[in-house]
């Protein structure tokens, strides 16, 4: 009983760690689509303001263009930091609950074992009270 229960304890923490596995891949893997559409983005919106700046580059000073590009490559640079980090916490979060929660069922499995291990001893060491009055 003791090797069987430590070998399902074993398969619930292989699993655990398969499952943690499988959801880091799919946050990460998520985190990606979602940096590579914002740079989709980013790059459209820039083309964009760039277009518009070579417009009124007629009539603007060759230095405030130039500021203005430089002041736009830093606001998308924080944008995409920014991002980054917010993506980055939120897959904190989540890692973080998924654990609380598996740990949490682990937990409960592993009481339901115990209580089952514990009630099948009750069994066996009943029943061999019976056999030994019997005898």
């Amino acid at each position: 009983h003791e090797r069987e229960h430590d070998r399902e304890i074993s398969e619930l923490i292989t699993k655990h760690e398969e499952e943690m596995e499988e959801l880091r891949a799919a946050l990460n893997k998520e985190q990606q689509k979602l940096l590579d559409e914002l740079q989709h983005q980013m790059e459209a919106t820039h083309k964009a303001e760039i277009e518009q700046a070579q417009i009124q580059s007629q009539t603007l000073h060759n230095l405030e263009l130039e500021a203005l590009r430089l002041s736009l490559n830093n606001m998308h640079t924080s944008q995409l930091e920014l991002t980054q980090s917010n993506l980055r916490k939120e897959k904190e979060t989540a890692l973080v609950e998924l654990r609380e929660m598996l740990n949490d069922k682990r937990a409960q499995e592993v009481a339901i074992l115990q209580s089952r291990h514990q009630l099948e001893l009750e069994k066996n060491r009943e029943k061999c009270l019976k056999e030994k009055d019997d005898l």
